[in-house]
């Protein structure tokens, strides 16, 4: 196996620039030059540093997270409320985000970077942070069954292989989007369900959503699918 190779190259708006070259190979959660995970338009395709999603959310202990990990578990309105407390917050100019920071001091991102044979975690800098969001919900709540990873293609593929995930909008669910279709393959971005309108579409909260933590109305059409966390 080879080793990977990873050109950071500038990024171009609020994504990597395209052309960079990742080679991942090996187990569950791995992929080549896999586009990235994007906000909220249509995405260009670029390369992207992926994550396995075999931890979930109680693999780091909490330790890092700052907050006190739950025996008991989370709710769906826990997760919902810590998101909202988040709405507004934005990366910096150089792209990168307090969930950026989390995740690469994380002993999560830790372990993932070593799985793809990056040096150190640091490689998740300034990356596309929509699911860093996420897991940092997960995390800080102490959600059990959220997963935690860094790349929404293997995050929503471990929600598949964990037997939860569906085509039903539930609050707190994680939402997968495709904006080209293509099912779990397709998927460009992660949020979390705060509400299912009923008519074809859903109230999120989303990381990395024009380079912010936001609130939006989604369409449905747009949705590959949701992961269902084991909430109390």
């Amino acid at each position: 196996m080879t080793a990977p190779t990873f050109d950071m190259t500038k990024r171009m708006g609020t994504r990597v620039a395209a052309g960079a070259v990742l080679s991942l190979a090996g187990a569950f959660g791995f992929a080549s030059l896999v586009p990235s995970a994007h906000a909220d338009t249509k995405p260009a395709h670029a390369a992207h540093v992926a994550a396995a999603s075999k931890a979930d959310a109680n693999s780091s202990k909490g330790a890092e997270t700052g907050a006190a990990s739950s025996k008991a578990g989370a709710t769906a309105q826990d997760v919902i409320k810590l998101a909202r407390t988040q709405v507004g917050t934005h990366e910096d100019a150089s792209g990168n985000s307090k969930f950026n920071d989390w995740y690469v001091d994380s002993s999560l991102g830790r372990l993932n970077a070593h799985r793809i044979g990056a040096k150190s975690a640091s490689v998740y800098k300034g990356q596309s942070w929509c699911d860093m969001f996420v897991s940092w919900l997960g995390q800080n709540t102490g959600t059990k069954g959220m997963g935690a990873d860094a790349y929404t293609v293997s995050h929503a593929e471990w929600f598949k292989k964990t037997g939860r995930f569906g085509q039903t909008a539930k609050p707190g669910a994680v939402v997968f989007f495709a904006w080209n279709g293509g099912g779990i393959k397709g998927v460009d971005h992660v949020g979390i369900v705060v509400k299912d309108n009923h008519d074809g579409t859903i109230n999120t909260i989303e990381g990395n959503t024009g380079n912010a933590v936001k609130q939006k109305v989604r369409d449905t059409s747009t949705v590959a699918g949701y992961g269902y966390p084991e909430y109390r």
